[in-house]
């Protein structure tokens, strides 16, 4: 394939990425995915130039933890063949662009608004004619559920159609939430203010969306980052990851009627969040993450306070994971419900739990490491292979283990941090960056383009979920429709992660 090569959070002349007929980059970057099941497309997505409109390509090869690179140029208004329709990684990735700037695709085989983003290229598409999905059929009925939900859930409409109790086919609609927030990246000039929208793209993943953004800062402007920086991220990463998979047990146990796990997994994962307020000032690490320095330096009392957490949060864990695991009741609304396959992840593309729970070894803090990854912490991802809400809760349970083995040999030894200081940040000019960071969900990608002045003109978001929405729907077929809660909930997906 033609193409040009980086590692994670490497910067590169933007003229450097090779641009290729439309045809030949299809096709090599299509082959170049079946070749073998450890690549996959981390982004794909367009950029308005001079000369038309520019496509990029980006494509991970977990086990040589490279990204290549290739380019396109076509014009707008263009009728391409399609991505999708040889490869079904690219679905999103198309849509999206088809919805921002109009390219049509003569085979795409669902080509439909993916977010109705304010700044869309047809605006007499509007989300109240989403064009659902329909069978003419008198056995078969429609269920909606959403966009409001009862609770704090998100804005998200879901479509089935059932016969009887079983589910035959799900849509999801997203959509509802336009902030706009890669665009603010450009308007907005200041540091602080950028930092702040990536603290805000997903709240239930500030440090991970944060972590990537100042990772691609850092590289754009050149700025090597002192040790104690990637040891506040990392970190913080881990007791992110533990905080939300405690609340997913928690809220899964609320899904199968296990009150007791209910209670006791959501008053385990007080204590986390507490403590990263503790430690920067706010329950979701706002405020803590920041380019070139840390605001709020990890202390040996800091790893005292954490340690007294851990040993009361574990023995406690442990007794009702146990319980969990234990129940036929439980038991039997876990397995073989909400079943995804192997060939169906590697098919969609999925990433984090969405691609681990069915065999696919797919983690960023192995395959493509940052911070201390790689180097303090050597990475093994959690694998299973059934694909079902049984796997992706222990998923779960066993990364909530390694994550407090790694806490724990982290403030061991508390490095020294400097005096925040006031680093100059001057990107470069005419830059490519791409980040990628590994999030409880899974793989954040962020991606940032300057021009010949060092100012922005692209800043794209690829939330984990982008990939898993599809593995969602997947994984009720054939289910019957009071399973959708807990198979819902066993992923669960970012609606903000995915509208930005």
């Amino acid at each position: 394939m033609k193409n040009i090569s980086i590692h994670n959070n490497q910067s590169i002349p933007l003229n450097d990425i090779p641009e290729l007929n439309y045809n030949e980059l299809l096709n090599n970057a299509v082959k170049f995915l079946f070749e073998r099941p450890d690549r996959h497309c981390v982004n794909y997505f367009g950029l308005k130039t001079e000369e038309g409109l520019k496509l990029i390509c980006c494509i991970a090869d977990d086990t040589e933890h490279l990204i290549y690179l290739s380019s396109s140029i076509v014009e707008e208004g263009s009728i391409l063949p399609s991505f999708t329709a040889k490869n079904h990684n690219f679905e999103k990735f198309e849509r999206e662009i088809h919805e921002n700037f109009g390219l049509a695709y003569s085979d795409h085989p669902w080509l439909k608004p993916l977010r109705y983003s304010q700044n869309r290229f047809d605006e007499n598409q509007t989300i109240a004619n989403y064009p659902f999905y329909k069978v003419d059929s008198e056995e078969l009925h429609e269920v909606g559920v959403g966009p409001i939900h009862a609770g704090v859930i998100e804005p998200g409409h879901f479509r089935f159609i059932c016969n009887g109790e079983q589910i035959m086919h799900l849509e999801i609609q997203l959509g509802y939430q336009h902030r706009g927030i890669e665009q603010l990246f450009l308007q907005k000039t200041k540091l602080l203010e950028r930092t702040t929208l990536a603290e805000n793209i997903a709240g239930d993943t500030t440090v991970g969306h944060t972590t990537a953004f100042v990772n691609l800062w850092e590289s754009l402007c050149g700025v090597q980052p002192d040790p104690s920086l990637d040891y506040a991220r990392t970190l913080a990463l881990e007791i992110e990851r533990i905080a939300i998979h405690t609340g997913d047990l928690a809220a899964i146990c609320a899904d199968i009627a296990y009150q007791l796990g209910n209670s006791v997994y959501g008053r385990l994962r007080t204590p986390f969040v507490n403590f990263l307020q503790e430690w920067g000032g706010n329950r979701l690490g706002k405020g803590l993450i920041r380019a070139g320095k840390i605001n709020y330096p990890f202390s040996t009392g800091l790893a005292i306070r954490l340690i007294q957490i851990l040993k009361a949060y574990e023995p406690d864990f442990t007794e009702i994971t146990e319980k969990l695991f234990a129940l036929p009741s439980t038991l039997s609304r876990m397995e073989k419900t909400g079943v995804v396959t192997y060939k169906e992840v590697l098919e969609i593309g999925t990433v984090g739990m969405a691609a681990r729970m069915s065999g696919l070894n797919r983690d960023i803090r192995k395959s493509h490491p940052s911070n201390l990854y790689g180097s303090r912490i050597v990475h093994e991802p959690i694998i299973k292979r059934h694909g079902d809400v049984y796997s992706r809760v222990q998923i779960r349970k066993e990364e909530i283990k390694q994550s407090i083995a790694y806490i724990k040999k982290l403030i061991s030894h508390v490095p020294d941090f400097k005096k925040p200081e006031n680093v100059v940040f001057t990107p470069g000019s005419d830059k490519f960056v791409l980040s990628l960071v590994e999030g409880w969900r899974g793989e954040i990608c962020h991606c940032a383009i300057t021009d010949s002045s060092s100012n922005l003109i692209l800043y794209k978001i690829k939330d984990p979920s982008h990939h898993n929405w599809m593995a969602l729907a997947q994984s009720v077929r054939n289910n019957d429709i009071s399973d959708f809660p807990i198979c819902n909930k066993s992923f669960n997906l970012s609606y903000c992660g995915h509208d930005l």
